[in-house]
C-alpha cells in the first residue's frame, strides 16, 4: 500500500538522519535548529511511498517562518500517518509536541532515539511502558545507524489510533465543544479547536474566517480561567508529560557528569569560548590552505595544465580546428573553468572539516558562544546559525534565517549574511594569499573571516535600530547535543552535498561564463582578436577603474573581474586567468605586478564585502517579498566594501606598508 508518511519531532532528535536511511536519499545533517527550513520529501524504500521531513518543532504553534510550515501542512495536507521522533534523554519536553500530534488521531508511530544518551545521563526508559502509557507502537532506533528504523514503517497506515484527549478542566472543554459546533468541525477535528484556544496564529486566522463568532468564546473562556489560555493548556499538557514520564522511566540516583559536561565547561566558557573558536578556525585554514588542499590543488593544476591542456591542443591539431576554436577552448574554456576547478580539493578540504564540527556537535556551542555578541547588536545567538551556514553559501545560510521566531530580527540577520565568507571567495583567497602572503596564508584567510563577522555584527546594530519596533526581542533557545564522533558516510555525505555546487556551478555557470568573458576580452570596437587593451571587456572594466584607484587596484582588469563577479564570485579568478591567458600557477606571479601586498589585502576585503552574488540576491528577494529591501540588502555592502577597502589601503600606505 502507498503512504504518505510525516517525519515531525523536535530539533536534533534525529529526524533528518532518519529521512535519509528511509529514503535513501540525502538531507544535510547539523546539530542545529533550523537545518530543515522546509518539507522534504524522499521516496520510501521499496517504493512505499513518500516521507515528508518536516522543521523540527518544540510546539504546533509556529514561532517562526519554518515553524509554520508544519501547522499548515498538518492542517491542509492530505497524509496517511505519522511518525515522531522523540529524544530519549529529553523525553518530558520531546513529550510536549507528542501529546498534540496525538490529539490529531492519525496513525502514529513513536520511534525513540538517542537511547545511549539518555543512559549515559543516568536514565532508563522502558519502552513497552511507554508504548502503554501512549497507546501507539514506540520503537528504540538509531537514526544515525539506522538500528531498529525500517520497522518505523510496518503498516502505520493500518493502525487506527484514537485521538488522545486531555482533560483540560470544564471550562475549557465546554469551550472546546462550542468552537466544534460554531466552526462546523467535526468530531475528530477537536485537536483544530484545542489549537485555537492554544493561541496557534494559523488556526486562529482559519478558524476566525470561517466563524468570527469564536472570537467571543476564546475571550469568554479567558475571563473564567483569570489566566491566559494557551498557559492553562501548557499547563496540562506538561502535567500529562510528567505522569507519563513517572510511569515510563527510571532514574538513577546519582547525577552523572558526562564527556559532553566536562567540554562544554570549557569550549562555552564566557572567556574562554571565542578564542577556542577562532583557533579552531585557525587551524581549520591551516590545513586547508598549507598541509593538506593546497598541495592536492597544486596536483591537480599539475594534472589541468600539462596532460588534459596538452592532449586538447592535440585532439584539436588533429581535427584541423582553427585557430578561433582553438583560442576559445585553452584560452577561454580551460583557462577560466580550470582556474577555478583546481581549488576543488581546498574546498572539499574545507568542507569536510566544517562538516565534521558540525556532526561532533561543536557548531551549536558555537552558536550559544556567540549569543552574548550577538544580544549587543539586538539579535540572539539563533541569529548566528545563518551566519555559520553562510560559511559554505550564503543562499542556504540566508534561507536558514527562517527560524528566526522575530520578524524584524528575520531580516537583520538575511542583510548581514552576505557578509559571511562564503566558499566562491575561498579560490579569491588562495590565489591572492598564496601569492602575496605565502607564509601566513592561514591567518590571512582568518582574518577576512573575523573582517566579515564583525562588519556584521556592526551593521545588526545599524539594521536594528533602522527597524526597530515594539516586539520584545525572541527568546534563544538551541539544542545542545551530546558531542559524538561523525560516521565516516555521514561525512562523506555531508561533504559531497556542499562540494557538488561548487563543482557543477564550474561546469556550467562558470563554463558559460568564462566563454562569454573570453569573447568580450576577443573583441572590441576594431573587430575580432583585438589587443586585449582595445577589447569590449577592457572598455567595461575601464568603467570603473578610476574609482578604484583610492583602494589601490584602479586597473580595467580588476574592475572587469568585480563587475563579472556579481554573477558568482568564482568568476573573479576566471576572469583573471582569461584576461592574462595563464594557467593557475601563472596567475600569482601575473597579479604581481599589477598588486602590492597591500592592494592584494584591500582587494580580497572588497570581494568579501560587496554587492551578493546573482543567487544570492535572488534567494534575498524571495525571503525578505519586498523589491525596496532586496535593492537595499544588496547595494549597502557596495559602499561598506568602498569604504574599508579605502581605510585598509589609505591606512596601510600612510604607515607605510607597500
Amino acid at each position: 500500500m502507498t503512504q504518505k508518511i510525516a517525519l515531525l519531532g523536535n530539533p536534533n532528535t534525529g529526524k533528518t538522519s532518519l529521512f535519509n536511511r528511509l529514503t535513501g536519499s540525502y538531507a544535510h545533517v547539523g546539530n542545529w535548529s533550523g537545518v530543515t527550513v522546509d518539507k522534504k520529501v524522499g521516496k520510501l524504500h521499496g517504493n512505499r511511498g513518500q516521507l515528508i521531513d518536516l522543521p523540527g518543532i518544540y510546539d504546533l504553534d509556529p514561532l517562526s517562518a519554518d515553524e509554520a510550515v508544519v501547522a499548515r501542512f498538518l492542517m491542509e495536507d492530505s497524509f496517511d500517518g505519522m511518525i515522531n521522533i522523540i529524544d530519549a534523554s529529553q523525553l518530558e519536553r520531546n513529550l510536549q509536541l507528542t501529546a498534540q500530534l496525538l490529539e490529531i488521531g492519525k496513525p502514529i508511530q513513536i520511534g525513540l532515539n538517542m537511547m545511549d544518551v539518555a543512559r549515559n545521563r543516568g536514565t532508563t526508559i522502558d519502552a513497552k511502558q511507554l508504548a502503554t502509557a501512549l497507546g501507539v507502537d514506540v520503537f528504540p532506533i538509531v537514526a544515525r545507524t539506522g538500528d531498529g528504523c525500517e520497522v518505523l514503517l510496518s503498516s502505520i497506515a493500518n493502525k487506527a489510533n484514537t485521538p488522545l484527549r486531555i482533560d483540560y478542566g470544564p471550562e475549557t472543554e465546554q469551550a472546546i465543544t462550542t468552537i466544534i459546533e460554531q466552526a462546523g468541525l467535526l468530531e475528530n477535528e477537536r485537536w483544530m479547536a484545542v489549537q485555537y484556544l492554544a493561541g496557534n496564529r494559523v488556526f486562529v486566522e482559519y478558524l476566525e474566517t470561517k466563524a468570527p463568532s469564536i472570537i467571543e468564546v476564546r475571550k469568554q473562556l479567558e475571563h473564567q480561567l483569570g489566566r491566559f489560555i494557551h498557559a492553562h493548556i501548557t499547563e496540562c499538557r506538561r502535567n500529562w508529560a510528567i505522569a507519563i514520564r513517572a510511569s515510563s522511566v527510571v532514574e538513577e540516583k546519582s547525577e552523572r557528569k558526562t564527556w559532553t559536561d566536562r567540554i562544554d565547561a570549557v569550549v562555552t566558557h564566557p572567556i574562554l569560548g571565542l578564542p577556542i573558536f577562532f583557533a579552531v578556525l585557525y587551524v581549520l585554514f591551516h590545513v586547508t590552505f598549507n598541509w593538506i588542499g593546497a598541495p592536492l590543488s597544486d596536483l591537480l593544476a599539475t594534472v589541468i595544465e600539462g596532460p588534459i591542456s596538452t592532449g586538447v591542443v592535440f585532439v584539436l591539431t588533429q581535427l584541423g580546428a582553427s585557430g578561433f576554436i582553438q583560442d576559445l577552448l585553452i584560452d577561454g574554456v580551460i583557462a577560466g573553468v580550470g582556474g577555478v576547478l583546481v581549488f576543488v580539493p581546498q574546498i572539499f578540504v574545507l568542507f569536510f572539516f566544517i562538516s565534521f564540527l558540525e556532526d561532533s556537535g561543536y557548531m551549536a556551542r558555537v552558536a550559544i558562544v556567540m549569543d552574548r555578541f550577538m544580544q549587543m547588536v539586538g539579535l540572539n545567538g539563533k541569529s548566528f546559525i545563518p551566519m555559520i551556514i553562510g560559511f559554505g553559501c550564503n543562499v542556504p545560510g540566508i534561507m536558514a534565517a527562517r527560524s528566526v521566531e522575530e520578524e524584524r530580527e528575520r531580516l537583520v540577520t538575511i542583510f548581514i549574511s552576505p557578509f559571511m565568507s562564503c566558499s566562491a571567495r575561498l579560490p579569491i583567497y588562495a590565489v591572492f594569499a598564496g601569492s602575496f602572503f605565502a607564509s601566513n596564508q592561514a591567518s590571512i584567510v582568518l582574518s577576512l573571516y573575523i573582517l566579515g563577522i564583525v562588519l556584521a555584527l556592526l551593521a545588526a546594530k545599524v539594521f536594528s535600530k533602522v527597524l526597530a519596533a515594539e516586539d520584545a526581542t525572541s527568546l534563544f533557545l538551541v539544542e545542545q547535543p551530546p558531542y559524538r564522533v561523525p560516521q565516516g558516510l555521514t561525512l562523506w555525505r555531508s561533504t559531497w552535498q556542499k562540494g557538488k555546487g561548487f563543482v557543477r556551478k564550474a561546469g556550467t555557470f562558470i563554463f558559460g561564463g568564462s566563454v562569454v568573458i573570453w569573447l568580450l576580452a576577443y573583441t572590441g570596437p576594431g573587430g575580432f582578436d583585438v589587443n586585449m587593451n582595445d577589447s569590449f571587456l577592457a572598455m567595461i572594466g575601464g568603467l570603473i577603474a578610476m574609482l578604484l584607484i583610492p583602494l589601490g587596484f584602479g586597473t580595467w582588469q580588476a574592475g572587469a573581474a568585480l563587475i563579472t563577479g556579481f554573477l558568482a564570485k568564482e568568476v573573479v579568478v576566471s576572469t583573471m586567468a582569461i584576461i592574462y591567458a595563464v594557467n593557475e600557477s601563472e596567475l600569482g606571479r601575473q597579479l604581481s605586478g599589477q598588486f602590492t601586498p597591500l592592494s592584494a589585502y584591500s582587494f580580497m576585503a572588497f570581494v568579501l564585502l560587496y554587492v551578493p552574488c546573482l543567487a544570492t540576491v535572488a534567494v534575498i528577494r524571495r525571503e525578505v517579498g519586498s523589491v525596496k529591501w532586496t535593492w537595499i540588502a544588496s547595494l549597502y555592502g557596495l559602499f561598506v566594501a568602498y569604504g574599508i577597502s579605502f581605510l585598509i589601503y589609505q591606512t596601510g600606505q600612510a604607515l607605510g606598508f607597500s
